[in-house]
């Protein structure tokens, strides 16, 4: 069985994840690693990693999961804010909404460290509850993907 790994990562943790794919899978049945390709439309399977972006995948990979046609999709993503599996199903079900024609067999998604940039955003916030959870959740996020994660992914790929 073919397959390609597709995915786009603005800081590193969907690459991360895209890698632990590659390194779970048989090698010599990968047609495609990397950024979105119609190349990797020639796979059976077609991995599609994404980073969350407003509660949904970024544009390249919202244009080119339009573009599958009949393959086997397993979609898997990063988030900053986690712990909530409910959050995460909402941004899966978001994303399946780009599929025109394919048959989803798998999902993981699991929370992503963010850039600096943003806790400089939270830390100019007024102080409230909410600027308090925000911080906290960025700190938490700071280890993530972390070895649990990674091996979890690999058991969602397996199944």
């Amino acid at each position: 069985m073919s397959y390609s790994i597709v995915y786009s990562s603005r800081t590193g943790n969907t690459a991360l994840l895209a890698q632990t794919i590659r390194e779970a899978l048989p090698a010599g049945d990968c047609l495609y690693f990397g950024a979105p390709d119609a190349r990797a439309l020639e796979a059976d399977t077609i991995y599609v990693g994404f980073w969350t972006d407003n509660g949904t995948c970024d544009e390249t990979i919202s244009s080119f999961l339009q573009s599958v046609t009949g393959q086997k999709v397993f979609l898997f993503g990063t988030a900053g804010f986690g712990g909530a599996p409910a959050y995460f199903a909402q941004i899966l079900q978001r994303v399946q909404q780009n599929l025109k024609d394919a048959n989803v067999v798998g999902s993981y998604m699991c929370q992503g460290k963010m850039p600096e940039a943003v806790r400089s955003r939270y830390l100019a916030m007024e102080e409230s509850p909410r600027r308090t959870a925000m911080l906290e959740n960025f700190e938490q996020a700071l280890s993530h993907p972390d070895a649990q994660d990674l091996a979890r992914l690999k058991e969602a790929v397996a199944r």
